[in-house]
């Protein structure tokens, strides 16, 4: 099941999260957040876009996928970043691919325009799931980040959410897009 993730939900999101902070540098977190943060997190992204979970049916967060701001000058307000992190028992289980497939459902609703993924390389399994969602390589930052003792390359993906307008309404808030019955379709479609 996905939906929209609570602050119950914030144990689950951590044990997703800190042994991919702890052991790689897929995130280039240095300190492992705690669950009050990642709590914080959660309730600070949820009011501008959607962190979702994908949850069994005894309600254990398998994987999470969030949205968060590109950047913040107002001209970038049509675009976001996203993110998915699956349990590692769970991958390869088209757990990543349900909750991109949902996450840019909903952020079409929002009104945004483009979703911008970022991924240390070499991370063959990432891109591979990115390019097969529509995700098209835009460019790397070379050696931008250091951790485990070593420089990391960024490659950054993109998807086009929908055609750019000449003039974009701004986009919805999730309170807002909430109340749209499209927003509740693709939520549905996902529970069962």
């Amino acid at each position: 099941m996905i939906r929209l993730a609570t602050a119950a939900d914030a144990d689950g999101i951590a044990k997703i999260y800190q042994p991919i902070v702890s052991g790689t540098a897929i995130s280039f977190e240095l300190v492992v957040p705690t669950v009050a943060e990642l709590e914080r997190r959660v309730a600070s992204t949820a009011s501008f876009a959607p962190w979702l979970v994908y949850a069994s049916l005894d309600d254990q967060v398998l994987g999470y996928a969030y949205a968060s701001k590109h950047r913040d000058r107002a001209a970038y307000q049509w675009s976001v970043d996203v993110a998915v992190y699956i349990d590692e028992a769970h991958r390869r289980q088209g757990i990543g691919r349900e909750l991109y497939t949902a996450l840019s459902a909903l952020l079409r609703v929002q009104g945004f325009y483009a979703a911008h993924a970022g991924i240390t390389l070499p991370n063959a399994g990432s891109v591979a799931l990115h390019e097969s969602l529509g995700f098209r390589p835009i460019g790397i930052y070379r050696g931008v980040g250091y951790k485990l003792g070593s420089w990391h390359d960024v490659g950054w993906w993109q998807l086009s959410l929908r055609e750019r307008d000449a003039e974009p309404a701004p986009p919805l808030s999730v309170a807002k897009a909430q109340r749209d019955a499209s927003w509740r379709a693709v939520l549905a479609q996902r529970t069962t």
